[in-house]
């Protein structure tokens, strides 16, 4: 069963390539970099689909580079969730990998997760509410990456197709996806990106502003000149590019993968280290059931909690932009997440 499952479902990792794709890149070594990123991915999807058992997976998926793990631990919970959809009568294969060697990649086996749905659409109001109340959103995040990356044409006027049946929250957690997806479209290219958001309604441009932070600031690629001028371009939306960079730094650290791109998208998109980042995310975590409202789902409460503290840090109100490229100091840093915490409490 394995094998045939293989021989149908597996992903070339040519699949991956920018010449595939049709991406645009201004420099080699940021197309390169995405490049290993797409490949990682696809190849943690393939080892899951020989099926093989989540011990013997994990053994190859800890094999790949620190930095890139994550990445095959994504494509893995994709393979692992298609594997669940065709054999229904057994076990839960993604169950058992967030119980065991999926645990440190819980936020990126869930985005994993989403990939699947958008290969596999069936049922997807049931298996979103299998997953975790709080993470199923990055599922939907993760279908967003899905259709942006391999289907940007079909979004880059900024339409929603009807066949993603998305309502409600569902379609911000899509957009967020989908700015992620933008930061591989647009080869870390500030100027594309920002070209390609302002096609988008100035609803939407929030979400996208997220999901472009996270890319950034997790996947990497840009220098600082170009995280720089991200953050200037995203004028009014710098909270929402931050509160992405935060996410970033908080997945790293819980998978034990911090990486340099993580340290300079932290300083220069929220003005903290990335520990400081780290810190914040899991601080407003627990911090989320005393803030949530009735009308938002925990997961953007705690999105909102942490782009209160960056703003409360800046002395900012939410609608103003801040003065760009500046990279706070780790002692100054400190200081505003202290005024952040004394403010909330």
């Amino acid at each position: 069963m394995a094998g045939i499952v293989q021989r149908l479902l597996s992903i070339s990792p040519t699949e991956a390539t920018f010449a595939r794709r049709r991406f645009h890149f201004l420099r080699d070594s940021a197309r390169q970099r995405l490049e290993s990123v797409g490949e990682t991915f696809l190849r943690g999807y393939n080892l899951a689909l020989a099926d093989q058992g989540i011990e013997s997976l994990a053994e190859r998926l800890n094999e790949i580079d620190t930095e890139f793990r994550g990445y095959g631990f994504e494509g893995a919970a994709m393979g692992l969730d298609i594997l669940d959809q065709i054999q229904p009568w057994k076990a839960r294969r993604i169950d058992n990998f967030l119980r065991d060697s999926g645990k440190p990649h819980v936020y990126m086996v869930h985005v994993g997760v989403g990939w699947s749905m958008a290969r596999w659409r069936l049922g997807m109001t049931r298996r979103l509410a299998h997953l975790n109340p709080l993470l199923q959103w990055l599922a939907v995040d993760g279908f967003g990456f899905h259709e942006g990356y391999f289907h940007w044409p079909r979004y880059a006027v900024g339409t929603l197709p009807p066949f993603t049946k998305l309502r409600g929250y569902g379609l911000r957690a899509f957009d967020q996806g989908l700015g992620r997806s933008l930061w591989f479209v647009g080869g870390v290219d500030p100027e594309y990106i920002t070209s390609a958001i302002l096609r988008f309604p100035k609803s939407r441009r929030n979400d996208l502003w997220s999901g472009i932070g996270l890319a950034c600031t997790y996947a990497g690629g840009a220098d600082s000149s170009d995280v720089r001028e991200l953050r200037r371009a995203s004028g009014a939306h710098w909270p929402h590019i931050a509160q992405g960079a935060v996410f970033a730094a908080g997945a790293r650290r819980r998978a034990g993968n911090m990486a340099l791109q993580t340290e300079m998208g932290c300083q220069l998109l929220c003005g903290l280290s990335a520990q400081q980042a780290a810190d914040l995310c899991e601080e407003t975590l627990r911090n989320v059931s005393n803030v949530s409202e009735n009308t938002e789902p925990d997961y953007e409460a705690w999105r909102r909690l942490i782009r209160t503290h960056i703003q409360l840090s800046e002395g900012l109100s939410e609608n103003l932009p801040v003065n760009c490229g500046r990279s706070a100091q780790p002692q100054v840093a400190q200081r505003r997440v202290t005024l952040a915490n004394r403010k909330e409490a």
